[in-house]
């Protein structure tokens, strides 16, 4: 599936090249994940020099739209929990991965993470969407129906 071509405006605030503040976020596939890296910056903080939680959340919840969008998949979150297990410093290049854990004709469920370099474990998450039918959906990024 050609990337480029899903948003012409480009401004997703998690992976939109063109958004000035963006997170500009590149994911790719790994077998049954979706996967990028992110590297926090000071102005990604909340307390001095410790990534800002909701940021990290935004991460995950990206990666999730990552990991349907590779299947080809149209949904909406119902429900998101992230658990925040060690704090990443500014500065700290950090994995993230989405991939699904089950599927069913409405519902999929998905697990998160994310992880230092060195494969410390720093947040994860579950979230469960239901699957849109194709008359339910709206157009994609760049208007593909």
């Amino acid at each position: 599936m050609e990337l480029s071509a899903r948003d012409k405006e480009n401004v997703c605030f998690a992976c939109g090249r063109d958004n000035p503040i963006g997170l500009k976020l590149d994911f790719r596939q790994e077998g049954e994940r979706a996967v990028a890296e992110f590297t926090p910056g000071p102005w990604h903080q909340s307390w001095n020099g410790v990534f800002h939680g909701g940021l990290m959340a935004t991460l995950l919840d990206e990666a999730l739209g990552y990991v349907l969008y590779f299947k080809g998949i149209k949904a909406l979150t119902a429900k998101f929990e992230m658990r925040l297990r060690k704090s990443v410093g500014t500065g700290q290049k950090i994995r993230v991965w989405a991939e699904i854990a089950r599927h069913t004709r409405k519902i999929i469920d998905c697990r998160m993470g994310a992880e230092l370099e060195d494969g410390t474990p720093v947040a994860e998450a579950t979230a469960t969407t239901w699957v849109l039918r194709r008359d339910q959906a709206g157009p994609a990024p760049g208007g593909e129906a």
